[in-house]
Formats: C-alpha cells, sequence, structure tokens
C-alpha cells in the first residue's frame, strides 16, 4: 500500500509540474549555423503573471567549451521594442561551460503595469569576444490579470 501511496505522489507532483511550466517554441535568429544549439525553452510558472517571479530555462547545447560571456536580451511588444537588457553569461548559467548539454535560467519579476499581450523575446549569447554563439527568438503572452489584482479581489 506504501509503494501506491509513492507512486500516486510521484505522478501527481509531475503533472503539477507539467501544469505550471510550458514548453515554448524557439526560433533562430538566422539560418547560419551557431556554435550552441537550443533544445528548447522552458517558462516557469506558465501562464506568466504580472507580479510574481516567472523563469526562462534554455537548455542548449555547445559544440565546445564557454568562459564567459554575455546574454543579451530584447522584448518587443507587439513588434514593438520596449525593453533591452545585459547580463553576464556566468550569471546565468555555471562557468565555465563544459562542450555538450548545459541549461541558462534567467528569472524576473514582471511588474504589476505589465500590460497583457504578446510579447517576443530575442536571445543573443556572445562569447567573452563578443562573437555570438547563438541567437534565438520565442513568443509568449501575459494574461490580463495580474497577481495583485487577484489579491486586490479577496
Amino acid at each position: 500500500m506504501e509503494i501506491i501511496k509513492y507512486k500516486l505522489a510521484i505522478v501527481l507532483s509531475l503533472c503539477l509540474t507539467v501544469a505550471f511550466t510550458q514548453a515554448t517554441d524557439v526560433k533562430y535568429c538566422t539560418k547560419k549555423a551557431y556554435a550552441v544549439k537550443v533544445n528548447g525553452v522552458d517558462i516557469s510558472p506558465f501562464p506568466i503573471t504580472r507580479g510574481k517571479e516567472t523563469t526562462f530555462s534554455i537548455s542548449a547545447t555547445a559544440d565546445e567549451g564557454i568562459s564567459g560571456g554575455k546574454l543579451v536580451i530584447d522584448v518587443a511588444y507587439f513588434g514593438w521594442s520596449i525593453h533591452s537588457e545585459t547580463h553576464e553569461l556566468c550569471d546565468e548559467t555555471s562557468c565555465p561551460v563544459s562542450s555538450g548539454n548545459f541549461v541558462v535560467a534567467h528569472s524576473q519579476v514582471l511588474p504589476g503595469f505589465t500590460p497583457p499581450g504578446s510579447y517576443t523575446l530575442k536571445m543573443r549569447m556572445l562569447d567573452g569576444d563578443k562573437q555570438e554563439l547563438t541567437c534565438i527568438t520565442f513568443d509568449f503572452s501575459i494574461g490580463f490579470f495580474s497577481e495583485t489584482d487577484t489579491l486586490a479581489d479577496s
């Protein structure tokens, strides 16, 4: 009986994890061959809620080791550029990155006044010499209700 409860608990926790994450379709910025291949992006929690921390986890594969660099992130709202930021690659993943699989994870709280709608995120990964290792884009949306709206209704 204990084994059945244990297995049920594992299945339920996996279901809840899937419910709060969303895999996102990723497109490369150009058709050139990049030194870093992106396997996918997971957004957690999903759907994205204004006023609550959201984590974008980008799983990738490096052809060669990476000792450092930058992540340049640009966000567009209905096609209009609205935000840009740059981060040290080693602040978003463990460095040095060995050749093979790795994950870049960026967490951010979206302000409560963030307008609902469709967004596009463009991420460029540069090495220490400012050479582009990869460039991807993906879409996400933000709903009409924020965490603060929900709390105000309570």
